[in-house]
């Protein structure tokens, strides 16, 4: 099989590096920020409807300059503000060990999710990383997966997307994939649900079973 997995909230939690990013950018804004606990929803979905939406605005210069700001302290503290789920690598080494194909679709940017991957030991894994563009370009997990099929050339129906948010399942759905909801991460059984997953796991000891017998 193909397996797809999404980075942030299912391979790793990065919920202070996000979050503090977040909050860093809108303070270099001028605006008080949320507190932590109230930014951990908008793990998982493209930065820039996060900040549209925290910002409240249409003004795409105002949304850039949010993005600019968080990605300045990201990419020089945030990105290793984060750390591996801890039955992650055992998992993943399983699956390799059976055959599988694993590949990385992030909505973060390809640059950082590379260097995130290479820094937690996890390359070794993956046949490749894909992530967006900081341009913008990929960021709907419709388009990274539809793009990542495309140029790995993969039988849809040997394919799965795995990931704990419903842009990961609508993403892999809309591809004509089957879909994996995981649970330890930050997406609700009822959004994972909502958003028609074929399957939902606990834990990624389950996600080995279910594609190892």
């Amino acid at each position: 099989m193909n397996l797809l997995f999404d980075l942030d909230g299912t391979l790793t939690d990065p919920v202070v590096g996000i979050t503090t990013c977040i909050q860093h950018a809108l303070r270099q804004l001028g605006r008080e920020p949320p507190e932590r606990s109230e930014l951990t929803r908008y793990i998982g979905p493209p930065l820039r409807a996060t900040f549209a939406e925290l910002l409240v605005t249409d003004d795409q210069s105002l949304v850039h300059q949010a993005m600019v700001w968080y990605r300045e302290r990201f990419e020089a503290v945030g990105m290793f503000e984060n750390e591996v789920y801890p039955d992650v690598p055992t998992g993943l080494e399983a699956l390799v060990a059976k055959g599988h194909r694993l590949f990385v679709a992030t909505s973060k940017p390809r640059v950082f999710a590379e260097r995130i991957i290479d820094h937690f030991g996890l390359s070794a894994y993956f046949v490749a990383v894909y992530g967006s563009e900081l341009d913008g370009r990929n960021s709907s997990k419709v388009d990274l997966i539809q793009c990542l099929l495309k140029n790995e050339c993969l039988d849809l129906a040997d394919t799965w997307m795995i990931g704990d948010r419903a842009q990961d399942v609508r993403g892999g759905r809309a591809n004509g994939i089957r879909t994996i909801g995981v649970l330890w991460g930050y997406g609700s059984q009822d959004e994972l649900r909502a958003a028609d997953a074929d399957l939902l796991v606990h834990n990624m000891s389950q996600v080995v079973d279910t594609m190892c017998h």
